[in-house]
């Protein structure tokens, strides 16, 4: 037997005041950043098993603030890097400091940590002048805020047009804590006064 009028009319009440309380709009498909709610409480009766949730089973670090490479007498600080408007990462504002692209991963987490340094600038050799020079094996040291440090070995040196760059390789996300190592090689283009190439240490 169908519904009265009322009844419905009553649903679609009741789901245009769920609609709001949830934080979205009506008709845009869009959600309005609410804080979180407390969970609501149990209700009697068996335990009900969430099959959604688990617990973090990947180790938490603190991030990185320093980087060392002893075979090239490499110490520095590391700056945060994030993503400039036209979605590439930014560089660091110092060639002679590098930066740690600080929407990735942190090193020693599961993925690809990724810090960048320049080659050189018009004062003289960047930070990352000899990455180049790195031999499979080779030690590369991350010191973190929480004083702990963090060892990875060269795998592999590479390098490659900038208009060919990668992404893949150096941005997906690897089921070991790998770390990625990026500067400017290769000729200079005096037009665009920039680099062609891009110099790219695999570490794991």
């Amino acid at each position: 037997m169908p519904a009265p009028v009322r009844t419905a009319a009553l649903v679609v009440l009741a789901v245009l005041v769920t609609t709001v309380l949830s934080g979205a709009q009506p008709g845009t498909g869009r959600e309005i950043p609410t804080a979180p709610r407390p969970a609501p409480a149990a209700a009697a009766g068996p335990p009900v098993v969430d099959g959604f949730r688990s617990p973090r089973t990947y180790t938490a670090v603190a991030p990185p603030v320093r980087l060392r490479i002893p075979a090239l007498h490499v110490t520095s600080s590391l700056e945060r890097l994030g993503v400039l408007a036209d979605g590439t990462v930014a560089v660091p504002a110092s060639p002679d400091i590098a930066g740690w692209y600080a929407g990735g991963p942190r090193p020693g987490q599961a993925g690809p940590a990724v810090i960048l340094g320049h080659v050189d600038s018009q004062a003289g050799p960047g930070i990352f002048f000899n990455l180049f020079r790195l031999k499979r094996g080779t030690a590369v040291l991350v010191d973190r805020a929480d004083g702990s440090t963090v060892t990875f070995r060269v795998s592999s040196v590479s390098r490659v047009s900038k208009t060919r760059f990668p992404r893949d390789l150096v941005y997906v996300p690897t089921l070991q804590p790998t770390l990625r190592l990026v500067t400017c090689g290769g000729s200079f283009d005096h037009a665009r006064r920039s680099y062609r190439d891009n110099v790219i240490v695999y570490a794991a």
